[in-house]
């Protein structure tokens, strides 16, 4: 499964290199449906792609991301404070007696201000970092698209929910974020052939056990470690990923714009580092038979799937 991904988060990539078209419209309603749910997750990169609006919709985002990222920042500096008395108060007991309420009150408060200072610190700077294009499941990213035979740039949910199931779906299958080629006429059968879409990124992470990825067996008594790992074409060429997407309507609830990236048997060094997915990335030429595909013509892009990119993907152990 590719667990998240560097992706190219502005939306401008789409339309220099594609000619695609952003729906500015979505993007609107994205970022106010954040200030009434601020857990919703959008990657700092993309809210960079509107630093410097020259539309008036453009110009709505904007002050809606300075308004959200003001309202973060009173919290985290609300908590820090908070969490500096705890830690007083906790060190003013220890200096007379050692309770165990005492050291837990240090130990949590010590980490809740390290991670309040480091999200204030991510707010407050302007120079983006590559961590700050990195989305995982539930998270957002600016997906390509075709509508009436135009490239459209629409934000999406990476975490597909299909238009025929409930909410509740998000819940029963968490890992709906990818779609295996084996299941696309089966699971996926009302979005293959009919809804897809392409993504761009420039690397992929995945979990992998670390006997696995030096090769080995577990030795005797050794508990199995995870780690995570960083692929990256050797080339250093964005990959534009085949994806699935769906719209989701239910009363009373706002619209979901949601996909999930389609995932194939590895080639050889993503086997030996020890993960058993890919995603596909497909070539340049076959854009927009993707994005506008004939259900009744599957096969065509079965073959476009076959015919895909294929780098060579070198790895590392992923800060």
């Amino acid at each position: 499964m590719c667990y998240s991904a560097q992706i190219q988060a502005d939306y401008a990539k789409y339309v220099r290199e594609f000619g695609a078209d952003i729906d500015i419209d979505e993007f609107v309603r994205l970022y106010w449906d954040r200030e009434g749910q601020p857990k919703l997750r959008i990657p700092k990169a993309m809210d960079a792609s509107f630093s410097a609006p020259e539309t008036e919709q453009a110009r709505r985002i904007a002050a809606m991301i300075a308004r959200f990222d003001g309202e973060q920042t009173t919290r985290f500096e609300q908590d820090v404070f908070k969490q500096k008395k705890r830690l007083a108060d906790a060190e003013r007991v220890l200096q007379t007696k050692t309770t165990k309420k005492a050291l837990e009150d240090q130990r949590v408060s010590k980490n809740k201000i390290e991670y309040a200072l480091g999200k204030l610190n991510d707010l407050r700077r302007t120079r983006l970092e590559p961590r700050d294009s990195r989305i995982f499941p539930s998270w957002y990213a600016p997906v390509m698209i075709s509508e009436q035979g135009r490239r459209m740039v629409r934000p999406m949910r990476y975490q597909c929910r299909p238009a025929h199931v409930s909410a509740q779906f998000d819940i029963d299958r968490p890992n709906a974020y990818n779609a295996r080629r084996d299941s696309l006429e089966g699971f996926w059968k009302r979005q293959f052939g009919y809804t897809h879409g392409i993504l761009m990124i420039d690397a992929f992470y995945e979990n992998v056990s670390r006997h696995a990825m030096e090769g080995r067996e577990l030795a005797p008594g050794e508990t199995e470690e995870n780690v995570i790992l960083e692929f990256r074409p050797r080339s250093g060429q964005p990959m534009l990923v085949a994806c699935l997407w769906s719209r989701w309507q239910g009363a009373g609830q706002p619209d979901l714009l949601s996909f999930a990236a389609i995932t194939d048997d590895p080639p050889p060094e993503i086997a030996a580092a020890g993960h058993d997915r890919v995603i596909i990335p497909i070539k340049p030429e076959h854009v927009d038979a993707w994005l506008n595909p004939d259900p009744g013509d599957l096969k065509t892009q079965y073959a476009i799937l076959d015919d895909r990119e294929r780098p060579y993907y070198e790895h590392r152990m992923a800060a």
